[in-house]
């Protein structure tokens, strides 16, 4: 799938956000009630990213988790991190 096609897909999940660092990423800050929440949400998305070797670049700060995703080795957004942006949003659901 080509990448504008991708960047539609991305677009069209509530508050993912192409990167205005002037490279192919799309981003979301989570929040969550607490740090043992936000924790346990990184903990799932690690535990996909793992199963198909494919990382995304994230930062926490207490109950807050921002996560970037783009394909470093295709230089842009790939069919990967868009099913990890649908399990992010599938496993944020667990929390709200």
């Amino acid at each position: 799938m080509e990448c504008k096609d991708l960047d539609k897909k991305f677009e069209d999940i509530d508050g993912w956000t192409k990167t205005n660092d002037g490279r192919e990423a799309f981003t979301k800050k989570y929040k969550f009630s607490d740090f043992k929440q936000a924790f346990s949400f990184m903990t799932s998305i690690a535990m996909k990213a793992e199963q198909i070797n494919h990382h995304p670049e994230w930062e926490n700060v207490y109950n807050k988790v921002t996560i970037t995703l783009t394909t470093h080795d295709k230089g842009g957004i790939t069919e990967l991190d868009y099913d990890m942006a649908l399990f992010a949003e599938s496993c944020f659901k667990n929390y709200n």
